[in-house]
């Protein structure tokens, strides 16, 4: 039986009140000022629990299916760098040094071209100017049979979600306010009622929401 290719959003860091990202982002701040949603978050677990050297606890335990069945991934252009515009000269090759971690291609998307950037790891990035459905087209055939994950930001996110294109959401609810920023759910009322949504506290105060498709 051929398996079914699931399109997710894996854990999706948010404040209570509903923010995933800060404003303007720059070098010194991915998160454009909002590095407290990461505060309790442990990377070593990205790679798999059982290569973390860290205890396992329930948050790293949820943490460490990230990568799990994943074969490409679409991202914003703000998750790949800070620049706008047409690309510079300037050697960007993203956040994560010479080590990505997602080990797959990656559609980022950005209305410049951009030639694609490829690591030792796996990792290829390939620049896209193109719709929320178009890039998810593209990605599964790269995929070869795995998931597509959304990776980020916000706003790439919530474009997946308004179209429908979304299978599986892991949320970590972060027990702090924000206040300001982007928002996950500017203009998706009611998207809760296409999911079956489970919640699950940990002893730090992260809830994690399951959210699978009906």
């Amino acid at each position: 039986m051929t398996r079914e290719v699931r399109v997710r959003v894996d854990l999706m860091n948010v404040s209570i009140d509903g923010y995933a990202a800060g404003g303007t982002i720059t070098v010194d701040e991915p998160i454009g000022g909002a590095g407290e949603l990461f505060a309790r978050f442990d990377g070593r677990v990205i790679a798999g629990v059982d290569r973390a050297d860290a205890p396992i606890t329930s948050d790293r335990l949820f943490t460490s299916v990230w990568g799990q069945g994943v074969g490409a991934e679409i991202m914003g252009r703000g998750k790949f760098g800070p620049q706008r515009g047409p690309w510079g000269d300037d050697g960007w090759r993203g956040w994560w040094g010479e080590d990505p971690p997602f080990r797959t291609p990656v559609i980022v998307l950005s209305h410049h071209p951009h030639p694609p950037i490829e690591f030792a790891n796996g990792t290829v990035f390939h620049f896209r100017d193109a719709s929320p459905a178009d890039a998810l087209a593209e990605a599964k055939e790269l995929a070869r049979g795995g998931d597509v994950r959304i990776g980020g930001g916000p706003s790439t996110v919530r474009d997946y979600l308004r179209e429908d294109l979304v299978d599986f959401v892991h949320l970590a609810i972060q027990p702090i306010v924000l206040g300001r920023g982007v928002s996950l759910w500017e203009g998706l009322s009611g998207v809760h009622d296409r999911f079956d949504i489970e919640s699950m506290a940990t002893p730090n105060g992260v809830v994690h929401q399951f959210w699978n498709r009906h």
